[in-house]
């Protein structure tokens, strides 16, 4: 016996067979009904949801010697027996995505002039219309305009917007609906009883979810997933078989984040990935199902959830257990994440951040960066208890090489672990001297401790009254600030180091761009004196000398740093050497430059 795959052969042969389009079907019944037909009907929608299908039911009943009184062809006259036989004369099928020329549509028209020899109507059913070229359809359009009174015509099209709007205002439009995964299930649980089949009803599910809305996108993957189950239909068998990422891996990543689990979720993804799995299926399958999870947070919206009742109530279990603001901004990482995709070199890095982002949303705030201070994109620390454990022996070593006479230490973190404010942890005067606090990546400080904050500039931008300098504050709290010493490096690092914070401040970033140029000198140790070529500089600079002290006090703790400003004098301008004098230097320093550039005939271009 010839094997008939499930979308042929349990093709709906019946109005009331037809799944989800039970208004479009009982409009086109009360039509055959009362005898009300249009002359040219226009069925449009997603692939696989019954258009042509509806087409061919509605062409026999309409041509039915004896319909029934709900509108459905009896099956028993001449007319429906030919049509199941495949040699009816009254009913043409055109495939426009290969019949799109001229000559296919003229010779159309000239079928549409001989009446019908048994029936009523000569029915012509264009499939996929909106493939026909430009001169087609105006060589249609006229016929379309007004036919024959024995003439239906049916076009079908998955992309109605390429129509002309000529041939869409001489239609009646009937717009296909996407099948629900529900009504996808029932017909599945159907088709694999009449086949004999065992399954469950998750397996089904996903095969629903998998189709997309097509009915037979559906039976085909039915098809394949009852092949490779050999009848009996799981869900563990159906997830291998068509290589679906399992849901249950989105349901622990939302539960691990909840946690602030980041290294059980960077273990979940990688398990995903060696299975396989692109990073971006991760990404977006993981925006889907908080997306789903947000819907079932409020009950007016769970039936927008298009899966089975089971996951339905798995979504409505773990909704109740996210915060609405996890929520979104989980939603909003994802969806970035998604944006840049595509630009990033290193795509399994963007989406590991991505979800180490997630996971830190319902984290408290590290107490070294109080929230109203701190970056938006600045993660909090992931492990917490290992930094605290380096800094403890760190501390530990340095207590012991410290000297017992040693004035009282500033208490210092250069980690993300929380402070108490209470609480005082020694510091090596040594270790303060030799390396600036430079922030948790070793190049650039925290903005929060510093005289140029965002805070400040906050309170310029809108000009309310002047709150506390951020100067005045670490000029009068001594207790804690070290006298040490410093070096001209060290020096040249940190005012380098406040230029670049100065830059992050938009009304200080052309100041912070010349300051890069001025370079401070310690003259009588620990005063530091700058020289300016520029008085409008100089005047510019001063205006901020009480943060430049402040902040040049701090990271070079010590408390005895006076800075002076003056104009350099002729003699002191240092002119800039040209490309050939540099060139030239180098070659004296260099004999084997200078041989390399005599012996090639090099010159400086």
């Amino acid at each position: 016996m010839e094997y008939i795959v499930s979308a042929r052969k349990y093709r709906p042969m019946t109005f009331d067979s037809v799944v989800g389009q039970h208004s479009l079907t009982t409009t086109l019944k009360n039509a055959v009904t009362t005898g009300k037909l249009a002359h040219a009907y226009l069925f449009c929608g997603p692939r696989g949801v019954g258009k042509t299908t509806c087409a061919r039911i509605f062409a026999r009943a309409i041509n039915c010697q004896t319909p029934t009184a709900d509108g459905e062809a009896c099956g028993q006259c001449e007319s429906c027996r030919s049509f199941e036989e495949q040699r009816s004369y009254n009913i043409f099928e055109l495939d426009a995505a290969s019949n799109n020329s001229v000559e296919d549509i003229k010779t159309l028209m000239e079928q549409t002039r001989i009446p019908p020899q048994v029936g009523r109507y000569k029915v012509f059913i264009i499939d996929e219309v909106h493939m026909l070229s430009t001169a087609a359809f105006n060589a249609f359009l006229k016929t379309l305009e007004e036919p024959p009174a024995h003439v239906v015509f049916i076009l079908a099209t998955t992309e109605k917007h390429k129509l002309l709007p000529t041939i869409i205002s001489r239609c009646q439009i009937y717009d296909f609906e996407r099948m629900n995964v529900q009504n996808t299930i029932n017909h599945l649980k159907m088709v694999a009883q009449k086949e004999g089949y065992t399954y469950e009803e998750e397996a089904l599910a996903v095969i629903a979810e998998k189709a997309d809305g097509g009915m037979r996108d559906a039976l085909s993957i039915f098809d394949q997933a009852a092949s490779y189950c050999q009848g009996n239909i799981t869900y563990d068998k159906v997830i291998e078989d068509l290589n679906v990422l399992d849901s249950d891996n989105y349901f622990r990543m939302v539960d691990l984040a909840l946690e602030n689990k980041v290294s059980d979720i960077m273990l979940l993804l990688n398990k995903v990935l060696s299975r396989g799995f692109d990073a971006a299926n991760v990404s977006t399958g993981l925006a889907s199902h908080i997306r789903n999870v947000m819907m079932a947070k409020d009950p007016q919206t769970v039936s927008l959830l298009e899966v089975s009742q089971q996951q339905r109530d798995r979504y409505v279990a773990q909704a109740q257990k996210c915060p609405p603001v996890f929520l979104y901004q989980a939603l909003r990482y994802l969806n970035q994440c998604d944006i840049n995709y595509r630009q990033s070199s290193n795509k399994r890095l963007l989406v590991e951040l991505t979800l180490i982002q997630v996971a830190q949303i319902t984290q408290p705030d590290d107490a070294d960066a109080p929230s109203a201070g701190r970056s938006p994109k600045r993660l909090k620390s992931l492990f917490r208890n290992i930094v605290r454990k380096a800094q403890s022996s760190k501390v530990a070593s340095q207590v012991a090489t410290t000297a017992p006479a040693a004035t009282k230490p500033e208490v210092t973190t250069s980690g993300p672990q929380p402070v108490s404010p209470n609480t005082s942890t020694p510091s090596s005067s040594s270790s303060s001297s030799s390396t600036p606090p430079l922030g948790a990546g070793g190049l650039t400080p925290k903005l929060g401790s510093l005289g140029f904050t965002f805070a400040g500039l906050k309170k310029q931008q809108e000009q309310q009254k002047p709150a506390e300098d951020p100067a005045d504050k670490e000029d009068t709290d001594n207790s804690n600030v070290l006298s040490s010493h410093f070096t001209q490096e060290l020096l040249d690092l940190q005012w380098l180091a406040m230029c670049n914070r100065m830059q992050l401040i938009p009304e200080m970033k052309s100041l912070a761009s010349r300051m890069k140029n001025v370079q401070p000198q310690i003259v009588d140790f620990p005063n530091i004196e700058v020289l300016f070529e520029n008085s409008n500089l100089m005047e510019l600079v001063m205006q901020q000398q009480k943060r430049i002290l402040a902040t040049l006090r701090r990271h070079l703790n010590n408390q005895d740093i006076t800075v002076s400003y003056r104009l350099a004098e002729p003699s002191e301008f240092k002119p800039i050497p040209t490309k050939t004098e540099i060139l030239a230097r180098l070659k004296a320093e260099n004999a084997s430059l200078s041989k390399f550039a005599t012996d090639f005939n090099l010159v400086l271009a």
